[in-house]
């Protein structure tokens, strides 16, 4: 499977698009580049809520590798996104090219870091990595794949995925998070949500028997994705996802114009709920315009 980033996150496809190593060099042949930003973090967790489901080809008794390349220093909290991944048993390669920042990919990719991070100058030398890379891969698959899989869980339906994500009490700051519990609870619960024009990811841990959340500190007027991920041990239920907008803030109404001398006049308006301070600006009217 294969995802591009820049400050929104493109599937380009999922691991079950193809089958053969002929189809898969085609589609790189034809793929085209996505300029952009670099936020990384939010690549990370659309990888992990997109890429790595079993709707997306993911196989819960598969082990799971994100390979990552970059050739800059992300914009948002990688480190935060690379850590839920590394917890639920994903292993991590960073690839840094030109201008990657290596402290980042040692924090991002998985132990051991010699085997794990990889940095080279320019994009050609790429080529340089592909013989050890591969070897590594599929080395650590063989290793991982050893361990014993009976304690996977076979389905990701009713068991583990929680239903019924309600979002209310929507304010220019805050809304109201609710939904119904998974019929097997979950070890805790990861609640995403970033606004959908593309911003820094923000990520909130719950427990397990907790199935509400209060998002604070939001913007106004602005729409935002949400995510709700069920962790277990071993494996991250479907998750829940709303969209909803916060509401504008209040404006003062009912401008009115008195008292008007040859120097000053008088403004009087009905208040703003929740306004500390006005701003008021004035300017000549342009030329021809009513005084």
């Amino acid at each position: 499977g294969l995802s591009q980033y820049s400050s929104d996150p493109r599937t380009e496809w999922d691991l079950s698009a193809y089958s053969t190593r002929e189809q898969v060099l085609e589609a790189i042949r034809n793929l085209r580049y996505k300029g952009g930003n670099t936020f990384t973090g939010l690549a990370l967790t659309h990888v992990l809520e997109q890429n790595l489901k079993p709707d997306a080809g993911a196989r819960l008794e598969a082990e799971k590798l994100v390979i990552l390349l970059t050739d800059g220093k992300s914009q948002d909290d990688a480190n935060l996104a690379a850590q839920t991944l590394k917890n639920l048993g994903i292993e991590i390669f960073a690839i840094g090219v030109k201008n990657a920042d290596e402290a980042e990919l040692k924090q991002v990719a998985s132990e051991p870091l010699e085997l794990t991070v990889y940095n080279v100058l320019d994009f050609p030398l790429l080529s340089s990595l592909v013989g050890k890379l591969t070897r590594v891969l599929c080395t650590r698959v063989k290793e991982k794949g050893n361990k014993a899989t009976s304690d996977f869980p076979v389905n990701t339906g009713p068991q583990l995925s929680p239903t019924d994500l309600k979002i209310s009490a929507v304010t220019s700051k805050s809304m109201n998070l609710t939904w119904s519990p998974p019929l097997r609870p979950p070890k805790k619960y990861r609640v995403v949500y970033y606004p959908s024009k593309g911003g820094t990811p923000r990520e909130v841990v719950l427990d397990g028997a907790v199935s509400s959340l209060r998002l604070s500190n939001l913007t106004s007027h602005t729409e935002y994705l949400v995510s709700v991920l069920p962790v277990y041990d071993t494996v991250v239920g479907d998750g829940l996802r709303g969209i909803t907008s916060t509401l504008p803030l209040s404006s003062p109404r009912s401008l009115r114009v008195s008292e008007l001398s040859h120097n000053s006049i008088r403004l009087s308006w009905k208040a703003a709920q929740g306004a500390t301070h006005y701003l008021v600006l004035c300017s000549a009217a342009p030329d021809g315009a009513e005084d």
